[in-house]
């Protein structure tokens, strides 16, 4: 693949909760430094070679298998250190873009490693698109950074938070293999290998919230998969078995997490016995 840019039409797409800015590929990426950050996010995909990302007073080395995440107005610089360096990259926004980000567990500048070296898939199709810019082509590229988004989810093993990620995955594995039964907070931490304290500040950080209240959703997600594989179930019986003690109780963060009652789930979803 050549080295391209393609700059997209914004004006009219700027209605979209999500679109494309600027797409391209660098066969060697100069050294860029912007004092005042860029007005877009932008994502960078490293393919070959080696390269250095300044962020502030953070610096990192970013090679294949890496991207690297610029919110807007952030100040950074980034250089090649290597005789070739190939990226790829998209800038975007829209309302949704910040959001979005975040549910890829992408909330600052920052890095990531992906799950794999090739191209993004969607990515890859946006660069493949004619550089036209008409309304179904502009229209295209805002699927594909919606596609994007969803498949950042998937493909990156050590989002921009770091290590503390990593070090919660055991915790959250551990929750999913033990629903049905009470899950002391001092067990949790010995999964880990921390304190119950730090535990808490740890789900606070990653997840931002309190490790009731994931369990809790958990758990609810649960007991709609088992009014769905047992309609002849009563409530006390799906309460059980998702854990929970008290049906009363059940009930109550049902309505909380859902806006509805468990039986109202259950018509509405056309799932009673």
């Amino acid at each position: 693949m050549e080295s391209t840019l393609v700059f997209c039409e914004t004006e009219e797409m700027a209605a979209l909760p999500l679109y494309a800015t600027t797409i391209g590929f660098w066969e060697h990426q100069p050294e860029m430094e912007r004092p005042a950050g860029f007005p877009d996010y932008q994502l960078h995909q490293v393919l070959e070679g080696k390269g250095e990302l300044f962020l502030k007073d953070k610096h990192y080395i970013v090679e294949p298998g890496d991207v690297f995440f610029l919110f807007p107005h952030v100040v950074h610089a980034y250089a090649p250190i290597s005789a070739a360096w190939k990226l790829s990259w998209v800038s975007f926004n829209g309302r949704e873009a910040g959001s979005l980000l975040a549910y890829a567990g992408i909330r600052e500048s920052g890095t990531g490693r992906l799950r794999g070296l090739p191209l993004l898939e969607p990515l890859h199709k946006m660069l493949e698109l004619s550089h036209g810019n008409s309304l179904q082509m502009n229209l295209e590229r805002s699927k594909l950074m919606y596609a994007l988004m969803l498949e950042l989810k998937v493909q990156l093993s050590a989002p921009a938070g770091g290590p503390e990620e990593e070090r919660i995955k055991p915790v959250l594995q551990h929750i999913e293999s033990n629903l049905h039964r009470a899950l002391p907070l001092k067990e949790l931490a010995e999964v880990a290998s921390i304190s119950p304290q730090y535990l808490c500040r740890l789900f606070q950080r990653t997840l931002h919230e309190r490790p009731v209240t994931y369990i809790n959703k958990q758990r609810i997600n649960r007991s709609k998969q088992l009014m769905f594989s047992g309609r002849e179930k009563k409530i006390y019986e799906i309460a059980e078995q998702a854990g929970f003690e008290n049906t009363s109780y059940f009930c109550a963060v049902f309505k909380r997490v859902t806006g509805m009652r468990p039986e109202e789930f259950k018509q509405l979803h056309g799932l009673e016995g």
